[in-house]
């Protein structure tokens, strides 16, 4: 296809109505639709009378043709313009580089992929470097595992990933191993969990033969232990683990462990693997932040295709990326189970029945949303001390901060009026009410507080 010019529009007309076109949509459709949605579309050129336009995915572009496509032919046919027709091609290379991959299906992946490398590590095809969204709480872990992916010469060795479960640890260690794999197919990987190291251990000392399984772990081009925090108390398998961490190591081959908290916190762990385990590179992987959890959940999507795009809007998106903070397992069940509801109705659903379809999962975050937390983020909002928030000063600067703490807690903790008011000093329940009213009806007609609160609470969600 050759991208021309259409007839009677000169060519740098195009990318200028293109700027004004995408204006006019961030402004017709809010910021967090265009952000999640539209900030992506890149202008290709034109053909005849069609603007040619292209998302990075098939998933992205048939979401916006179903939903934006008409509203995109309007601006563009506005004014005057010879062109009548847009059309919306999926193309990642007319867009500028991005740090978040776009997921790919397991098929396209590992098509190309030799059934031994497929089979012979036990790892999980789903898991791979491009399945894997990347923000600020996990990209240190992801550039390190990259690097000892590549297969090149380390500057550190072994590489410790910790973090609470569910946030990505186990994916990293599949995605180096394939990748590994990817780049030298005659490469011997081995990835194991620490229980199945343990249990291997102990059935090779039983049944006389521990030098099998030590030529066979110590001979790994790659070696991958998950989970290392089981073998604590457990001293007769970390003097094997310790020996077999020295030998990869003095080999200079890489050596990749996880737990779910860093080296020295580890118990039941002897000093002289704790050592060791932090000897190299120590990369932590944090929760995830609002916008990493939005792009975890469209990639989601992305991957399950069918008629998951037509089930889930983007203010549900959203939705679910605000109020499920808990780890990426939590959010994607809830994504699931949002989508099965919504195909056992036939229809999409809207932020409402989302909240009613998750409500419990909805309490048990709101449980961990405490008044203390809500205190500390309010006074640090405000700039005032938390002790203000205990005192019994009335002067505005800290009674109007106090009072939207009040309605905060009310609004996000499962606690009575009473149990708030003892937490704010020991004041009554009718405090802790008046307040609540006054926060509301201020926040009617006053929208920079509406927006102040608003923040504090994304503030207090992350």
């Amino acid at each position: 296809m050759t991208i021309g010019t259409a007839a009677g529009v000169e060519a740098w007309d195009a990318p200028a109505r293109w700027d004004r076109i995408r204006e006019s949509l961030k402004l017709e459709f809010g910021t967090r639709t265009f952000d999640s949605w539209l900030s992506q579309l890149a202008f290709v050129g034109l053909e005849d009378d069609c603007a040619v336009l292209s998302m990075p995915t098939a998933f992205k572009a048939d979401w916006v043709r179903r939903q934006f496509s008409e509203r995109l032919r309007v601006l563009w046919a506005a004014g005057g313009s010879p062109v009548t027709h847009v059309r919306i091609e999926t193309g990642a290379a007319v867009l500028a580089p991005s740090p978040i991959a776009d997921a790919q299906p397991v098929a396209a992946v590992d098509a190309d992929m030799p059934a031994e490398v497929r089979e012979g590590a036990h790892l999980n095809p789903r898991y791979t470097f491009e399945a894997f969204v990347v923000g600020k709480a996990n990209e240190l872990a992801y550039g390190a595992a990259r690097t000892v992916a590549d297969g090149g010469a380390l500057t550190f060795n072994p590489l410790f990933l910790h973090g609470i479960t569910g946030l990505g640890k186990t994916h990293l260690m599949h995605a180096i191993g394939w990748e590994f794999r990817r780049r030298d197919p005659d490469a011997k990987v081995v990835y194991m969990s620490a229980e199945k190291f343990m249990c291997e251990f102990l059935a090779a000392m039983r049944a006389k033969d521990t030098l099998s399984f030590k030529q066979r772990l110590r001979s790994a081009d790659l070696l991958l232990i998950d989970d290392i925090q089981f073998i604590g108390g457990k001293e007769t398998t970390q003097e094997e683990m310790f020996h077999t961490m020295n030998e990869i190591i003095a080999a200079e081959r890489p050596l990749v462990i996880s737990a779910d908290r860093p080296p020295q916190d580890l118990d039941g762990i002897e000093a002289r693997v704790r050592s060791r385990l932090g000897w190299g590179l120590v990369a932590d992987i944090n929760p995830a932040e609002y916008e990493l959890r939005l792009n975890i959940l469209n990639e989601k999507v992305a991957r399950m295709g069918g008629d998951a795009m037509a089930m889930v809007t983007p203010e549900v998106v959203d939705f679910l990326a605000r109020k499920v903070t808990g780890n990426i397992r939590e959010l994607e069940g809830a994504l699931n189970r949002v989508i099965a509801y919504s195909r056992t109705r036939g229809q999409p659903i809207d932020v409402d029945v989302a909240r009613q379809v998750l409500a419990s999962v909805l309490r048990a975050h709101t449980r961990r949303v405490t008044v203390d937390r809500i205190q500390r983020e309010v006074a640090d909002f405000y700039h005032i001390k938390l002790a203000d928030m205990l005192s019994a000063r009335r002067a505005r600067d800290v009674a109007r901060p106090r009072q939207i703490a009040m309605y905060l807690a009310k609004r996000l903790t499962p606690r009575s009026l009473p149990d708030i008011g003892r937490r704010f000093g020991g004041r009554d329940h009718t405090t802790v009410m008046h307040a609540v009213k006054r926060i509301e009806s201020l926040r009617a007609g006053d929208g920079e507080l509406s927006a102040d609160i608003e923040r504090l609470e994304r503030i207090i969600d992350a």
